[in-house]
């Protein structure tokens, strides 16, 4: 599958994981450093129900790589590079403003092979993401706000847009 897929970018994009499904460390990449910190133990009751990381090319609003939620069968490991297909996206805000995380599912995962967008998701797996995302963070005292799911065009202009900003960023260094 490898680098064929890189020029496919918004319709496939490639993740990388920091967190995987059904862990409670919050791990986060350290862009100048270049290696993957522990940042917290969430202090909720909570663990991730999904593979969680960042979209490879991409600088979101709040200065960070675009946001992205992986549903995949079992979980990958912090630092993995997985091939995905964006199929919509959980819009948010908190202390930063707007926040979206893209939500994929693996390419090289048959299980999720026949989803290509939201209302091929199981509702209740939705439900459970969105708990999470209104939950995790109640016992540190930070605010969440969840807006509510967006489908995949909605999500393909988000990466489109935050590509224009890492290319942007690229070119002024």
């Amino acid at each position: 599958m490898g680098n064929d897929q890189a020029g496919r970018f918004p319709e496939i994009v490639e993740i990388v994981v920091e967190i995987p499904r059904h862990s409670r460390n919050k791990y986060e990449f350290d862009e100048a450093a270049g290696v993957f910190r522990l940042d917290r133990v969430l202090s909720s009751a909570v663990y991730y129900n999904f593979d969680y990381g960042f979209i490879e090319g991409t600088r979101a609003g709040d200065g960070d790589h675009t946001d992205a939620l992986l549903i995949i069968d079992e979980p990958t490991f912090t630092g993995c590079h997985v091939w995905a297909r964006p199929i919509g996206g959980l819009e948010m805000r908190d202390e930063m403003g707007f926040d979206f995380k893209v939500l994929c599912v693996a390419i090289g995962d048959p299980h999720q092979a026949h989803i290509h967008q939201l209302d091929q998701v199981r509702p209740h797996r939705l439900l459970e993401i969105e708990n999470f995302f209104q939950t995790y963070k109640l016992l540190e005292k930070k605010e969440t706000d969840v807006v509510g799911w967006q489908d995949r065009a909605f999500a393909l202009d988000v990466l489109l847009a935050d590509r224009v900003a890492w290319e942007r960023e690229q070119a002024r260094s």
